[in-house]
């Protein structure tokens, strides 16, 4: 079972100031086109090996560009244990399309 969140939703989180952190597993050329701020990177092909570094104690919002491949990846991380991972629907497409902002990527 994954848990979505929706854009609005997360914008009002985040001016709100919760603990988030936003996880985008798209592909470096599609993060160098922009991100949501103070995303980490780590691509989806990656997360397997990388999972162990995504904290458990604070909620994650995982994105892609459409919300499939970050939906698979909440399936997967919730097999690992991770009960606090959120499918962002409709992706940075969506989050877009709201007019929120968009800016570069934290090295992750």
């Amino acid at each position: 079972m994954v848990t979505e969140i929706d854009s609005e939703t997360l914008k009002s989180r985040l001016s709100n100031g919760d603990d988030v952190v936003l996880v985008d597993v798209r592909t470096p050329a599609e993060v160098a086109q922009g991100a949501l701020p103070n995303a980490i990177h780590i691509p989806m092909a990656v997360i397997p090996v990388r999972a162990a570094e995504l904290p458990r104690d604070r909620d994650l919002v995982i994105y892609c560009r459409s919300g499939a491949r970050s939906y698979h990846t909440c399936q997967f991380l919730a097999q690992q244990g991770f009960d606090n991972a959120f499918n962002l629907r409709g992706g940075i497409i969506a989050w877009a399309r709201h007019g929120y902002e968009i800016g570069q990527i934290n090295a992750g």
